[in-house]
């Protein structure tokens, strides 16, 4: 039921940013930080909170997040390539049309993400938790052929958060 609500209200701010509506009323969602367009690539944002921040075809190439705090962060319509996200948490994120391109998401906790739409080259998850993130199956597939490791936050092993067999 948590992520039916998370995925309903995520696309309400896709389509409506400004504002989310609630059961029994309307709410303003603010969030913590809004990157829309900009050009990020190169930055450090390793180790800082950035929960609830909104990327929305920004420039990312390059970007370090490594053990950055992204929990319920939207990414969209971008690419990551050569981006460090090594160690952050990604949880109950929105990473919608998200082209991760020799990406590292080592250690990363994507758990209760939404990740429809993302592609993953030359990506490296090993030891990244997708526990009831929300995949296409083709992308389902494509992830089991590289999951290795266990996260060492959440003590869950790549493979199993992915469902592969």
């Amino acid at each position: 039921m948590p992520t039916i609500i998370a995925l309903i209200l995520a696309s309400l701010l896709i389509f409506f940013p400004g504002q989310a509506i609630a059961a029994g009323g309307t709410a303003q969602y603010k969030p913590s930080l809004s990157y829309d367009n900009a050009e990020l690539s190169g930055q450090d944002f390793s180790g800082q909170n950035l929960q609830t921040a909104v990327f929305t075809t920004a420039k990312l190439d390059k970007t370090n997040f490594a053990g950055a705090d992204l929990t319920g962060a939207v990414i969209s319509s971008t690419t990551l390539s050569s981006t460090n996200l090594h160690g952050a948490d990604l949880s109950q994120g929105l990473l919608d049309q998200v082209r991760f391109v020799n990406a590292d998401l080592s250690d990363a906790v994507f758990v209760e993400a939404m990740m429809l739409r993302s592609t993953f080259k030359d990506t490296n998850i090993a030891g990244a938790d997708f526990t009831d993130a929300i995949l296409g199956k083709l992308q389902q597939k494509e992830l089991c052929k590289i999951a290795t490791g266990v996260n060492p936050k959440t003590g869950v092993a790549t493979r199993d958060s992915l469902g592969c067999k």
